[in-house]
């Protein structure tokens, strides 16, 4: 299968595969007489792979470990549940950040709703955005 049939059959672009090899994700392919990459029938299977285990927030590296595994004979299972773990705890850490910033965020809007500027004096940047309203 060339270039062009891969791409289209697993929604990539040309540009996106040879970057796959380049990263070690996909192996050089045949080439045929004229030159032209000449993809395995395994190869769409192998992208869709790629393309599932990236929208899941799975870094390039990770997702090469987890080939070579698998390209060694062994079931990639238990560490792509480690990854997938790791992974979740990340994100559920992340969150977390994100609703105390949004918690203070609205505080903070609701102090700028009832500040009048007029109250600043030279020594404040901004009283909205004090150390001590922020907690810096």
């Amino acid at each position: 299968m060339r270039i062009g049939a891969l791409a289209a059959a697993t929604g990539t672009t040309p540009k996106t595969l040879r970057f796959y090899e380049q990263a070690g994700l996909l192996a050089d392919p045949p080439r045929t007489a004229g030159g032209y990459r000449d993809y395995p029938a395994h190869a769409p299977a192998r992208v869709a792979f790629i393309r599932s285990a990236q929208a899941a927030g799975l870094s390039l590296a990770e997702i090469r470990d987890v080939l070579a595994i698998r390209d060694s004979g062994h079931p990639p299972c238990a560490h792509v549940t480690e990854l997938l773990d790791r992974h979740l705890t990340d994100v559920e850490h992340r969150i977390a950040e994100l609703e105390a910033t949004r918690a203070m965020l609205r505080e903070l809007t609701r102090t700028a709703s009832v500040t009048d500027p007029a109250t600043c004096t030279e020594g404040d940047i901004c009283r909205i955005l004090a150390a001590d309203r922020v907690g810096a």
